[in-house]
């Protein structure tokens, strides 16, 4: 049987010849990370690779706000100290902006009435009002992430990726006679059309790699004999490491290190399938311990922008006004249901343990970016990432001074580590209108946006 492996790049457009791709049988796709031999030898070169790093973007979503008061930090610009629940921060304070002022007007009633948490993720991304319904009749804007996408989407070979935690519905009435898809969804392709999650990790794994369109019985067999994607393109990469510097050879060792131990970790995530009957329909198994569930998704969020597989990405930690009980927190209470906590001392202290354990795992997401080298700096250098919520004091339904931290330096074009403090009611569209700026999306106007926002740089 004649079995081919070649290396190949993605061929969307002219901005995507950055990259390279191990591709092997049954159509797996492995992006290799950037590597310095191949941009500067002819190997892509010949083809008309660019040399330039590309800028991402990701907006990263937590429900039902934050206990402000250990959110804020103390003072502004350079000289500020981290709040309580932003400490785990400081590992990669110098790559992160936090934000204080931004405003979802879109969020709040405007004559709607009830419904605020359902107005939160609605309005996180498109920055619109959403129309109050629980019929097939919803209506909103495009969020933010797609309208890159349409941009430059098409310059990757997933223009963009949504992944998630929590499972959703995307029909019926949900919070005061809202849509459950404005609390399911934060990514909108158009006015009535959300971009639907992935909370599963396998499967937004074999997507990113090219495997979501594999025979099901070929995938079957790969996880019952616990093979790995990387066993596809061993032949191609093994003929590339010949051709690869000292430097670049270790950097694609430890970039397939990653990558399998990825995998493992879905495995072990899944049910054992090598003693159960043949004909038994298994779940595809979802992580059993909410941290981990957490880390794998930001760990494939992480190799979709190191193989330049994706340039665009959104991530729900939990769906708008999200019940969702951290029991390793030793918490018992359902989120949401502690946000409205009238000032219980008890309640807020759990609630701020949440924050702060939310924020622990951006973190460790954040120093993982950093810790990839690409180009003249690192990983997180060129991305663009909103950490935040649609409302901050969710025990008063507010939507104003939310919690947002922005990560990474945007190609050399924000200037991190600082405490921003803007204007009160400043919108958080003025925000994403610089961003699109910064992905070459030529914009001037999103949402509810008034300009661009002044202090990035």
């Amino acid at each position: 049987m004649n079995t081919t492996h070649k290396a190949t790049r993605h061929t969307g457009g002219p901005l995507n010849a950055r990259r390279a791709f191990l591709q092997g049988l049954g159509g797996a796709m492995v992006g290799l990370p950037w590597l310095e031999t191949l941009h500067a030898s002819s190997l892509l070169a010949a083809e008309g690779a660019a040399s330039s790093t590309p800028t991402r973007m990701a907006f990263i979503f937590f429900a039902n706000g934050a206990i402000m008061p250990d959110w804020t930090p103390a003072g502004t610009g350079k000289d500020y100290q981290l709040s309580k629940t932003l400490s785990p921060l400081a590992p990669v304070k110098d790559d992160c902006l936090i934000i204080s002022g931004l405003a979802h007007d879109k969020a709040r009633a405007n004559g709607d009435g009830a419904g605020d948490h359902a107005r939160c993720s609605a309005a996180f991304l498109t920055a619109s009002q959403p129309r109050k319904t629980g019929g097939a009749d919803i209506h909103l804007g495009i969020s933010v992430d797609q309208v890159a996408a349409q941009h430059a989407g098409q310059a990757t070979p997933l223009p963009s990726l949504e992944l998630g935690i929590e499972a959703g519905r995307q029909a019926g009435a949900c919070d005061s006679g809202y849509s459950c898809a404005y609390q399911s969804n934060i990514s909108w392709r158009s006015p009535n059309q959300p971009v639907a999650k992935e909370i599963n990790p396998k499967l937004a794994f074999e997507r990113l790699f090219g495997m979501s369109f594999q025979d099901a019985k070929k995938r079957e067999e790969r996880d019952f004999y616990r093979t790995s994607i990387l066993d596809a393109v061993a032949e191609d990469a093994g003929r590339l490491q010949h051709r690869l510097s000292s430097t670049d050879r270790q950097k694609m060792d430890e970039y397939f290190t990653s990558v399998r131990e990825i995998e493992q970790r879905i495995g072990r995530a899944a049910p054992n399938k090598r003693s159960m009957p043949q004909d038994l329909k298994l779940p595809a198994g979802l992580p059993s311990e909410m941290a981990e569930h957490i880390r794998l998704m930001y760990d494939v969020l992480a190799l979709s922008f190191q193989t330049d597989s994706t340039r665009i990405a959104t991530y729900m930690l939990a769906n708008g006004g999200s019940n969702l009980r951290y029991a390793h927190l030793d918490i018992k209470e359902g989120h949401h249901q502690m946000s409205h906590h009238r000032e219980n001392a008890d309640l807020v202290k759990n609630i701020q343990k949440i924050d702060q354990f939310l924020v622990a795992e951006f973190s460790r997401f954040l120093q993982k970016l950093k810790s990839i080298p690409e180009g003249n700096g690192t990983l997180l250098d060129h991305c663009q990432i909103v950490y935040g919520s649609g409302i901050s004091d969710a025990n008063r339904h507010r939507h104003d001074d939310l919690p947002v931290v922005l990560a990474g330096k945007g190609s050399g074009t924000i200037n991190t580590g600082r405490h921003l403090k803007l204007d009160k009611e400043t919108p958080m569209a003025n925000l994403f209108v610089s961003m699109l700026n910064r992905m070459n999306c030529p914009v001037t106007q999103f949402g509810d946006s008034t300009g661009t926002l002044q202090g990035l740089t």
